[in-house]
């Protein structure tokens, strides 16, 4: 089965990727390997892709999938009751598997320099502009300055247009924003923003240094082979970014 892996330099027994939607059982719109539950696919298509996606790439567990609501919560895994509404997961133990699903949105994996923590983030428009990065930082006991993070594959800084609302929600805090937003030329109070941008912007804000960012060359919007994407299809599957670590 086919996944995109970080280039990122991090510990030997910290393992992470990005599924594609190909190779699953999902037909139609959905057809791939789509692993969202919420989207309209059947339910048990959905369970034996989830089942392909542990068995394919010997994950240590079956993950928790989330609930995710473009918010700004943290679940700590192992999780400790079953409320699973969150936008991102960390854990600090070995073989527990934090998951986040997207089609369009952007997913961020963090992993400590040292190999002992992991998380991973679900961010929005809505969930970076709110802090959901830096609420996923502050959850670690690294500084953030020895943090590596991988921003796998979101929407393009070409095919992400927003309106002026998103602009302001960014940039009435943090002013360095705007560089990350190009005016439409044809449609006034529009503008192309670029997700990847945004999310390095903050991430160096929080502490993590600009080296240590990898990641962001991908389209989902415009790779309609690879992946899926919401605001391409409206209905459409979701695809799934892991992480965990193994005992050293």
């Amino acid at each position: 089965m086919k996944a995109i892996y970080p280039n990122w330099q991090v510990p030997a027994n910290v393992h992470a990727l990005s599924t594609l939607r190909t190779d699953g059982y999902s037909c139609g719109t959905y057809a791939g390997l789509n692993l969202g539950d919420h989207v309209g696919d059947d339910p048990n298509v959905v369970q034996k892709n989830r089942q392909r996606l542990v068995e394919q790439f010997q994950l240590p567990q079956y993950p928790a999938f989330l609930t995710q609501v473009h918010g700004t919560i943290v679940k700590q895994l192992p999780l400790t009751d079953n409320n699973l509404t969150a936008d991102a997961c960390y854990t600090n133990q070995a073989n527990q598997v934090c998951l986040i699903m997207t089609a369009d949105c952007l997913p961020v994996l963090f992993a400590a320099g040292n190999g002992t923590e992991v998380a991973a983030a679900h961010a929005g428009w809505r969930g970076l502009a709110a802090g959901i990065l830096e609420n996923t930082l502050s959850q670690f006991k690294t500084a953030p300055d020895q943090i590596k993070v991988w921003l796998a594959p979101a929407i393009g800084p070409t095919a992400f247009q927003v309106g002026a609302e998103v602009k302001q929600a960014f940039c009435e805090k943090h002013p360095v924003a705007e560089q990350a937003f190009l005016p439409d030329p044809e449609h006034t109070d529009k503008y192309f923003a670029d997700l990847y941008q945004l999310a390095r912007l903050r991430l160096q804000q929080a502490g993590v240094l600009a080296e240590n960012i990898s990641g962001g060359e991908y389209c989902t919007y415009s790779d309609p082979e690879k992946f899926y994407s919401y605001r391409r299809d409206k209905q459409t599957g979701r695809m799934a970014t892991l992480i965990w670590f193994s005992e050293q």
